[in-house]
């Protein structure tokens, strides 16, 4: 068992950081396998190294232990750009000029004062810049300083010429936010509905979470993805990605998301919950297990 904590250096570390962090390594080391460390960094405007360091001292405060050397995603654009031009090659990835106001009011137009649809990405995208008569056929190099966008339906369809099923699905061994467990089911028809056409590198920094992600964890072998149920509906577009970039499937471990009083989940910014204030307050690591409920 490989498992792995992946936090970006854009603020300390709360109370919901540390129950996914100690949970994946308590899973690993219960198993007698290996727990790794991720900084996803590749957002170089809002990463700082300070909040890095914060990340490691507390993690370490913690009684968590790590496999050196830490992967930085800065460090890796070479792989995510390779990701990319072999989508673009295969047709499946195009320019968006779009921006968010763009598609509010597309994704809102064919039902004027209604609200648009939302996905994993928030508003699913309603495909202004995939229908364009000049969209590049992928042909060409793939271009630079644009947002790429995958298209969603193209990819679904390619699946489906080469897999031996018309579904998808992967192995869910904790619990979905319905309670989802064992074998997870989903179609081509969830994907282009719920979904759409996401966001695969950004104007500003190559790459984004969902081909990151996707490729970090193949190349570091992670063999159980344990994270919050917040992310539960991104896994599906990771396994479109791993099945489109012929990667292995890691198994799934969705867990419950520790909130306020309110029943909020929590938030870097909630700073009255960091672990860094905790421990300025006295706390012990036991203290914080107790706290997340270990």
């Amino acid at each position: 068992m490989i498992t792995r904590f992946a936090p970006s250096p854009t603020g300390p570390l709360h109370l919901g950081h540390a129950y996914s962090a100690l949970l994946a390594h308590d899973m690993a080391m219960a198993a007698g396998g290996r727990f790794l460390l991720r900084i996803e960094d590749i957002d170089r405007d809002r990463s700082k190294p300070e909040w890095e360091a914060l990340i490691c001292e507390d993690l370490a405060w913690l009684g968590i232990t790590w496999d050196q050397p830490v992967r930085r995603q800065s460090d890796h654009l070479d792989l995510y750009a390779d990701g990319l031009d072999r989508l673009w090659r295969m047709g499946l990835v195009y320019p968006c000029t779009c921006n968010r106001r763009d598609i509010l009011a597309a994704a809102s137009a064919p039902q004027e004062g209604a609200d648009p649809a939302f996905g994993p990405d928030g508003p699913i995208y309603p495909g202004t810049c995939r229908t364009r008569p000049d969209r590049p056929d992928g042909s060409g190099p793939r271009p630079n300083g644009v947002a790429l966008r995958l298209d969603m339906q193209a990819a679904v369809a390619c699946l489906a010429t080469t897999a031996e099923r018309d579904g998808f699905q992967f192995t869910e061994t904790g619990h979905g936010p319905q309670g989802q467990h064992g074998t997870v089911p989903f179609t081509a028809a969830d994907m282009t509905a719920t979904v759409g056409d996401i966001v695969l590198s950004r104007k500003d920094f190559l790459g984004s979470y969902h081909l990151s992600v996707t490729l970090d964890d193949a190349a570091q072998g992670v063999s159980h993805v344990v994270r919050g149920q917040d992310l539960f509906d991104a896994t599906r577009i990771h396994v479109i990605l791993q099945l489109l970039l012929g990667l292995p499937a890691p198994i799934y471990h969705h867990h419950e998301l520790i909130r306020d009083e309110n029943g909020k989940r929590l938030a870097k910014r909630d700073d009255a919950r960091a672990i860094r204030t905790y421990r300025d307050q006295g706390a012990s690591p036991d203290d914080i297990r107790k706290m997340v409920g270990l």
